[in-house]
């Protein structure tokens, strides 16, 4: 039985555990691409840790990156290894070594927050960055949520009052809906249509998503997301607002009805991070709280540092 099989079988045992580290979710966004899982064991065979990547190549080189839409990867142990630092120590040692014996070239993955891994890995040479996520972890009474926003926010609902929400938009219509938005602002789409549709149908199966719209009386839509969740969280993973109609409080409004959402299926709200300024700011004006994460990452040949750079300043130039 090869790890990803082991794996599939291993996390269905799991009690709980991110919605990114399902297998359905890493065949999702990483179709078409090589994906498979590192694991640690005890001496007996069991499985106490997991690290499932995403493999790329480039030339002659190999390196992990995190996969499309995936907030958090790393290292996934069981509860019980949880609990003993020695234990997580030991899989995060077991899984390095695994690491420096693929010859790779580089490896970068967000680790969750509170991962005690973060700082094992840490002292195994690799670089911890600081990241942060924004949630709201109450959602029990509605008026008291609303009162936790900024006054901005309360002002942009009061405009919002003419519009409604919502749950009936076809992914198909989000996508277009979300490219022209899109191109309002004259910046690309940083996913293909044929990778949401692939998204969206392993998570509709899964009965972990919904697209969320909200739409003038003309049935107009000026804002959607589209909204995962687990057993804890739900990610407000790809929201799109209609700048023409930015004045109009649609994007204050589809915050609002994704936090119902989440209430409704009792669990909590993740804005699913930004570390950009402008995005951030407009997270923090819906009472919501900074939660800390960390990337790890390690050059195994530091000259990969340029072929980093360059990526990075073609995605960032794709964003503008």
């Amino acid at each position: 039985m090869s790890n990803k099989e082991r794996y599939i079988e291993w996390a269905a045992q799991q009690e709980y555990m991110p919605i990114f580290f399902a297998p359905w979710w890493l065949e999702a966004v990483c179709a078409g691409k090589e994906w498979d899982v590192l694991l640690a064991e005890d001496s007996e065979g069991n499985i106490q840790g997991a690290m499932p990547y995403l493999l790329r190549k480039r030339a002659w080189y190999k390196y992990i990156l995190m996969p499309q839409m995936t907030q958090i990867g790393g290292i996934w142990v069981t509860a019980e290894t949880t609990a003993d630092r020695f234990k997580i120590s030991e899989v995060c040692r077991n899984l390095s070594e695994q690491l420096a014996d693929m010859g790779l070239a580089y490896y970068y993955q967000q680790f969750m927050p509170k991962s005690l891994c973060v700082d094992a890995m840490r002292a195994m040479g690799f670089k911890a960055k600081e990241r942060v996520t924004y949630r709201v972890e109450d959602l029990s009474d509605l008026d008291r949520l609303i009162d936790s926003f900024s006054k901005n926010k309360k002002r942009q609902l009061q405009k919002a009052l003419s519009l409604h929400a919502e749950r009936n938009m076809s992914i198909e219509e989000f996508y277009h809906f979300h490219a022209h938005c899109m191109s309002i602002r004259k910046r690309r789409m940083i996913y293909t249509r044929e990778f949401l549709l692939v998204l969206e149908r392993k998570a509709k199966r899964a009965e972990q998503c919904q697209v969320l719209s909200i739409h003038n009386a003309d049935g107009q839509p000026y804002a959607a997301a589209f909204l995962v969740w687990d057993k804890k969280y739900l990610y407000y993973l790809i929201p799109a607002l209609d700048y023409a109609f930015n004045d109009s409080g649609a994007g204050a409004l589809l915050v609002l009805e994704a936090m119902k959402l989440a209430r409704e299926k009792h669990v909590l709200f993740d804005f699913e991070g930004s570390m950009d300024r402008g995005i951030a700011r407009h997270y923090k004006q819906f009472g919501s709280t900074p939660v800390t994460y960390y990337s790890v990452e390690k050059y195994y040949k530091p000259f990969f540092r340029l072929a980093i750079w360059f990526q990075k300043l073609r995605e960032w130039r794709t964003r503008r």
